[in-house]
């Protein structure tokens, strides 16, 4: 009995420290490098630029965990590397500034932006 008791016990203290260490996104960088990144990628290429309010929060949400970005032809994780950032920072001012965050905490501002502005979100938002 005791050991089980210590069990649920460790276990508990490690979903309390796991949450106490997670990652609150933060939208504002988010929309930062958005602006900045996708979407001044997106207006010199054909598709145009690409506002967080032409899709809804559950839209986003899909787009952003299929991972598939140009029809599937590359991953929207790949435009948010620190080897992508590295490759564009000498021409992209945003892309020089969060040179050093981690891949996966600007995925998550990003998608808190979307979430915020998308058509069904807090601030649906365009992207001039």
């Amino acid at each position: 009995m005791k050991l089980t008791t210590k069990l649920a016990a460790g276990a508990m203290l490690s979903l309390v420290a796991a949450s106490a260490f997670a990652y609150d996104a933060d939208w504002k960088r988010g929309r930062v490098y958005y602006r900045s990144v996708c979407t001044s990628c997106h207006v010199a290429s054909p598709i145009g630029s690409i506002n967080p309010s032409t899709k809804t929060k559950a839209e986003w949400a899909t787009y952003l965990k299929a991972d598939k970005h140009a029809k599937g032809k590359d991953t929207v994780k790949q435009y948010v590397s620190k080897a992508y950032r590295n490759s564009i920072k000498a021409g992209n001012k945003a892309a020089e500034k969060f040179a050093n965050v981690p891949d996966q905490e600007l995925l998550d501002d990003i998608g808190a932006f979307l979430n915020k502005g998308a058509k069904d979100g807090d601030s649906p938002a365009t992207c001039s």
